[in-house]
C-alpha cells in the first residue's frame, strides 16, 4: 500500500513537472504558475520526498526567470545569433536554482565529473564491450548529423556560421548537461530510482526545448536525445562523453542551418 501511494505520488510529480515546464515553455505564466504553487503546498505539507519536491520547484522557479529574462533580451535591437547566445547563457539561472535547492536540501551536487576508466566493459543486453569501442559507436552515431552538409551548396554559408556554431556548442551543450545529466539525474537517482531519474530527465529535456521554439513532436524526440545521454553517463558513470556527443550534434545542427 505504501508503495502503491509512493509510485502515485512519484507520477503525480513528474506529470506536474511536466506540466510547468510546458507552460512556463509558451509564456502562459498565469498557468504556468499553478504547478509551482502545487510544489511549494507540497514541499511544506509533507516531509517526505521533499529533495525530490524541492528539485522539481528550483527547477520550474529558474524557468520561470529563464523565460522572463529572455523575453527581456528579445526586445534588444542586437543580432539573431547573438539573442541566441544569450538564451543559451542564460541557462546558468536554471542551474544555480537547482544549486539553491540543494543547498536547502543540505544535499551534495554530483556532477558526474570524473573522468571515464578506458579499462571498463559497458554492459549490454547479451554482451559486453570495451568502453573506448562504446564511445566511438556513440560518436560515430552522433557524427551522422553532418551528412546533410555534404550536399551543402552554400559552402560560404557555413564557413560564415562557424564561428556561431561554436560558441553555441559550447554554451548550450556544457550547460544543458550540467542540468539534466550533471544535477537532475544524479540528484533523483540517489533518491528516487535509475528508472525514474532517467525518464524524468529524458523527458524534460525534451519538452525544455518548447521554449525556444521546437515544435511539440520534435521536442519529444529530442527526448531520445536525452534518454541516450543519460545512458552514456550511467555507463561510463562521466559527464564529459554525453557533453562530447552533445556538442558534436549542436554543432551540426548549426552548420546544417536548423538553428537560425
Amino acid at each position: 500500500m505504501i508503495r502503491s501511494q509512493q509510485t502515485i505520488f512519484l507520477i503525480s510529480s513528474a506529470s506536474l513537472f511536466f506540466t510547468g515546464i510546458i507552460l512556463l515553455s509558451y509564456r502562459t505564466y498565469d498557468w504556468g504558475l499553478l504547478p509551482l504553487l502545487g510544489f511549494l503546498i507540497l514541499y511544506l505539507s509533507t516531509k517526505k520526498n521533499r529533495s525530490v519536491i524541492s528539485l522539481f520547484l528550483f527547477f520550474l522557479l529558474g524557468l520561470l526567470v529563464f523565460q522572463l529574462a529572455t523575453g527581456w533580451i528579445n526586445e534588444w535591437n542586437v543580432s539573431k545569433e547573438t539573442k541566441i547566445l544569450l538564451n543559451r547563457s542564460f541557462l546558468l539561472i536554471i542551474l544555480m536554482a537547482l544549486a539553491v535547492s540543494h543547498l536547502i536540501s543540505k544535499e551534495k551536487i554530483r556532477f558526474f565529473t570524473e573522468f571515464p576508466n578506458w579499462r571498463k566493459r559497458i554492459s549490454m543486453p547479451s554482451h559486453t564491450i570495451s568502453l573506448p569501442l562504446f564511445l566511438l559507436i556513440g560518436l560515430a552515431g552522433s557524427s551522422t548529423i553532418f551528412i546533410p552538409l555534404i550536399w551543402s551548396l552554400e559552402i560560404s554559408e557555413v564557413k560564415s556560421l562557424f564561428l556561431f556554431a561554436i560558441g553555441f556548442t559550447i554554451l548550450n551543450a556544457i550547460l544543458e548537461e550540467l542540468i539534466w545529466r550533471g544535477i537532475m539525474l544524479s540528484s533523483l537517482e540517489r533518491n528516487v530510482s535509475v528508472l525514474y531519474a532517467v525518464t524524468v530527465t529524458s523527458l524534460g529535456f525534451g519538452l525544455l526545448h518548447l521554449s525556444i521554439g521546437i515544435p511539440v513532436l520534435l521536442s519529444l524526440l529530442f527526448s531520445f536525445g536525452g534518454l541516450f545521454y543519460a545512458i552514456v553517463v550511467l555507463k561510463t558513470d562521466s559527464l564529459y562523453p554525453s557533453i562530447a556527443f552533445h556538442m558534436v550534434m549542436n554543432m551540426g545542427m548549426v552548420l546544417n542551418g536548423w538553428i537560425i
